[in-house]
């Protein structure tokens, strides 16, 4: 009996991590689509990243050409059916829609999710190769970035080759957000669109290791490095080496490639720190059947770097949040498991150099929570010592790119991404990678076709 038991609890838990939102029904697709004004000079076209053609693509919906509106969708945005469910669209388009002044807005990411599930649920292939202009490109990182890229780069004629290190392309797409939010398939789909295109993707190929930096620059014409960010972290603390403790991306694509555990069943959580990783390793936990699930964080809810959207999610689904509070070290037992936490109570001081207020430990303030897992979701480690072999100039790991023409200090590589976000530069969500993936092609396209077909 206690067998079937467990199995029953298995089979609810998966059940947990099914898409969380449903999608619009025909009727409120519909009824929604003509709703829109079509605004001739849209603000939201303006607010999307990725300058996505939103009243077409909405009309399209309106007269029932699916197709048309799909394409007009992933056109601009090659990653757009991932977009409509993870893109902060309150803070972008519909946080521009006129109709914010009067009713409410058009939901834009409900209605892009509805013409892209379209496409997948009837296998539709957009697009098609463009005529070769006899050139070949490497494009390191099989992400939002980089698949954008090698989108842009077929298109425009070249024969490209993706470099993904994973066992399956699509980033943080396919791993790194959670299936209630993100399904795998939504990623797979995008993938195949840029792989019907002719191009190349190499999994489980890690550039550095499987293949030598020296032996992509001397195939190809051009390369564009698109490799994102590597592992949470360390905290600096003692017990950061016991059993369970986790680091958030590793745990969130756990989730997505191995069969639900009950590991966390009944158990207590706590996750350090607040931005978006953050929330989705705590609603993992929830669903993986936590008990309790806490989020420590340093500064206020005011610093945290997680969509206001994301953070709703979370106190939904029974997250609690513990601001102004830091870890001091991990205590296990004579196992070498985690049975509880040491924290401190912390106060904003004076700014930093990046303008943010430091957080400062408040003496005498320390106190124990019991906990049965610790998540590390301080940000991610970079892969400096790629950069390094390719010779390129960084600061700290975030690559020094040309604003306009996306050239690294080595005249034959670009890149786009999270390897060119941070310390000041851009801001790290799904869409700007996406866009950035499109500029850098275009640029690369300029300096080795365009360029020479003018001169010749």
């Amino acid at each position: 009996m206690k067998g079937a038991t467990k199995r029953i609890d298995l089979e609810n838990l998966a059940v947990n991590f099914m898409e969380a939102k449903p999608g619009l029904t025909d009727r409120e697709a519909v009824e929604e689509a003509n709703r829109c004004l079509y605004c001739y000079d849209a603000p939201c076209i303006v607010a999307c990243p990725t300058s996505i053609d939103i009243p077409s693509f909405i009309k399209k919906i309106a007269s029932g050409n699916l197709k048309g509106s799909a394409k007009t969708i992933m056109s601009a945005n090659p990653v757009g059916a991932s977009c409509s469910r993870v893109c902060p669209t309150e803070e972008l388009c519909e946080g521009a829609c006129v109709l914010n002044h009067h009713t409410k807005p058009i939901v834009i990411g409900d209605l892009q999710r509805y013409a892209t599930d379209w496409a997948i649920r009837n296998d539709q292939t957009l697009f098609e190769k463009g005529k070769s202009n006899g050139k070949k490109v490497a494009v390191v990182g099989g992400g939002p970035a980089g698949l954008s890229a090698a989108r842009e780069l077929a298109l425009l004629g070249f024969q490209v080759t993706i470099f993904e290190a994973e066992k399956e392309a699509g980033g943080l797409n396919t791993y790194g957000i959670v299936s209630f939010r993100l399904p795998k398939r939504v990623s797979y789909w995008e993938v195949d669109q840029v792989r019907s295109l002719d191009v190349e993707i190499r999994t489980s190929t890690r550039v550095g290791v499987d293949i030598s930096v020296e032996e992509i620059l001397s195939e190809y014409d051009g390369v564009i490095l698109a490799i994102g960010m590597s592992s949470v972290p360390m905290l600096g603390i003692d017990g950061e080496d016991l059993n369970g403790v986790y680091d958030a991306i590793e745990f969130v694509k756990d989730t997505k490639t191995n069969s639900i555990s009950d590991k966390f069943l009944g158990k207590n959580v706590v996750v350090i720190g607040a931005g978006n990783t953050a929330i989705d390793g705590a609603t993992c936990s929830i669903r993986l059947g936590a008990e309790n699930v806490k989020i420590l964080y340093r500064r206020t809810q005011e610093e945290m770097t997680a969509y206001d959207f994301e953070y709703e999610f979370a106190k939904q689904d029974g997250v609690e949040f513990r601001w102004l509070t830091a870890p001091n070290r991990i205590i296990g037992n004579e196992k070498g498991e985690v049975t509880a936490i040491e924290c401190v109570k912390m106060e904003l001081g004076a700014p930093g150099p990046d303008g943010r207020r430091r957080p400062v430990k408040v003496e005498g303030s320390e106190f124990t929570l019991q906990v049965d897992a610790v998540i590390k979701a301080i940000g991610q480690t970079r892969y400096t010592k790629l950069i390094e072999e390719f010779g390129l100039t960084h600061d700290g790991g975030v690559v020094k790119i040309d604003p306009f023409s996306h050239q690294t200090s080595h005249e034959q590589v670009f890149a786009c991404g999270d390897v060119v976000f941070g310390k000041g530069q851009g801001e790290a969500m799904v869409v700007t990678a996406a866009e950035q993936g499109k500029l850098t092609a275009y640029a690369l396209y300029e300096k080795l076709v365009k360029s020479k077909i003018e001169t010749a």
